[in-house]
């Protein structure tokens, strides 16, 4: 294991620097290393402070755009913000934590290089440690799902979607067989949040508006399923607006299935706990989030969901000069006025709780007073596709339209830095005067795969989601979505 470079005191008469360590690098990362290199901008001129920030991307994704972006809405670069440009005074290490022993003061950390080195993990020391890897997919043991289910967290998962979509439209266009066709136009969402929902109905709008440049596919081929393990969706808009998007949703032909589950996906047939089988090639999985892994190898307090327990400065109980905020950590709601409840892990509150938590490290650093997180929550918003949303808001409650435009104003507020926020505003001003983009771009996924053909070197193992010409004397297949030639529904391989 190599360890890194230790620079407190290392000079004799160098008076000791302080070494802030920001795991992870997200909104709450992102914005905690923002304001504290604004903040600590005259001990950084100094360099009576460091702050090192490592995350497993070179950029923050401004998740609640996700679902803009697979419908294509908003360009794929625009929902990301480049780390390096925005903490331009931080040291960003491109790698992931794999643990942190605080006792220690130390984090273990595999960058690209550590591979390629052959040396092992790097050790990073640290005097104040600020923990938010965020959250990962909270998968069940479906069998099936591993194989075929698709994540939506990630922009990169969004974009796959988006051309997966697509291709499932051209598969059903040409294919012959209309059990091919079927499950091809058949899409399975399961989880009835904020991710599931808004990610399914820009999906459902954007292929819906694709298939009148397809002769042989009309909307009402398409068959949209959500499936939700409870009584109703969007419980963050409160139970009204939640009927209210059940009602919208099945006016637009999407099958709603509340208070069922997903029992199996296997050989791509999605069996629901009521009894019904649907083949299909698309199952997106968004029933919720658990703690990053990161945090179960650490010697810090967990609660019994795993998340870190925290006080109301957004410090770790019990230990001094760690930190944690949004996913990561199990916060006291002060303003809910009841014992032990905590902050829910959504954006609103993580989006405040940095600012607190940039402010009581320097504090903490400088011996002033610090403060505790207070946040009434406002409510929420969320979009239902072009032009339709629920919002309810500061005990007001919208719906369609007004909504929508909330939905947008809001996120557009929050989305991170000017360049960001003039860009995604151009692209919606621009979407409302051209058409929309149906073009699919699988061969992102591997750009090499043509290349290979051409050079004699077959098809990639794990196929390629883009079109491949045929060999010189071959008749072209038909490919699925994962490459295999015949787009067969029992291939174990791809989603």
């Amino acid at each position: 294991m190599v360890k890194a470079a230790n620079n407190r005191g290392t000079t004799p008469g160098t008076p000791p620097r302080t070494r802030v360590l920001v795991v992870g690098g997200g909104y709450v990362g992102m914005y905690t290393a923002l304001r504290l290199q604004r903040k600590l901008k005259p001990e950084l001129a100094r360099g009576d402070v460091d702050i090192t920030v490592v995350t497993p991307d070179p950029y923050m994704t401004y998740q609640p755009f996700l679902p803009e972006a697979a419908a294509g809405s908003i360009s794929p670069r625009h929902v990301v913000v480049p780390l390096r440009r925005v903490l331009d005074r931080c040291t960003i290490v491109i790698g992931e934590a794999k643990s942190v022993d605080h006792a220690k003061r130390t984090a273990t950390v595999a960058t690209l290089a550590t591979e390629e080195e052959g040396a092992g993990p790097v050790e990073i020391t640290y005097d104040e440690l600020v923990i938010a890897p965020g959250s990962i997919s909270r998968t069940l043991p479906v069998p099936g799902l591993a194989d075929f289910g698709i994540g939506f967290k990630t922009v990169e998962e969004a974009i796959g979607l988006r051309n997966h979509v697509i291709e499932q439209m051209d598969i059903a266009s040409s294919t012959r067989d209309p059990a091919i066709r079927d499950a091809a136009l058949t899409f399975v969402f399961v989880g009835g949040g904020y991710a599931g929902v808004e990610a399914l109905a820009e999906l459902e709008d954007m292929a819906r508006y694709t298939s009148r440049y397809y002769h042989n596919i009309k909307p009402e081929d398409l068959k949209w399923i959500l499936v939700e393990a409870q009584g109703r969706i969007l419980p963050e808009v409160g139970e009204q607006m939640g009927r209210y998007a059940v009602r919208e949703l099945r006016a637009r032909n999407i099958d709603v299935r509340l208070e069922t589950r997903l029992d199996s996906c296997e050989d791509r047939v999605a069996v629901l706990s009521d009894g019904s089988r649907f083949p299909t090639r698309t199952l997106v999985w968004t029933a919720g989030v658990k703690p990053a892994p990161v945090l179960a190898a650490t010697d810090l307090p967990l609660n019994e969901r795993g998340r870190l327990k925290c006080d109301a400065r957004l410090a770790v109980e019990g230990v001094d000069h760690a930190w944690a905020a949004g996913d990561a950590a199990a916060v006291p709601d002060l303003a809910a006025g009841s014992p032990g409840a905590e902050c829910a892990p959504n954006a609103q509150h993580a989006v405040r709780q940095t600012k607190v938590l940039a402010e009581n490290i320097v504090a903490s650093l400088r011996g002033t007073p610090m403060q505790e997180y207070v946040h009434k929550y406002a409510g929420s918003v969320a979009s239902l596709g072009l032009h339709q949303g629920v919002a309810h808001v500061y005990g007001r409650k919208l719906k369609g339209y007004p909504a929508w435009l909330m939905h947008r104003i809001y996120h557009l507020s929050r989305v991170p830095t000017f360049n960001r926020k003039a860009r995604v505003l151009a692209e919606w001003t621009l979407s409302g005067l051209f058409k929309r983009e149906i073009v699919s771009l699988g061969s992102l996924e591997h750009p090499r795969a043509e290349f290979e053909l051409a050079a004699g070197g077959g098809r990639p193992a794990n196929g390629s989601q883009g079109r491949q010409s045929a060999r010189p004397g071959e008749e072209p297949e038909e490919q699925s979505a994962d490459g295999s030639p015949d787009g067969s529904t029992d291939d174990p391989k791809g989603t």
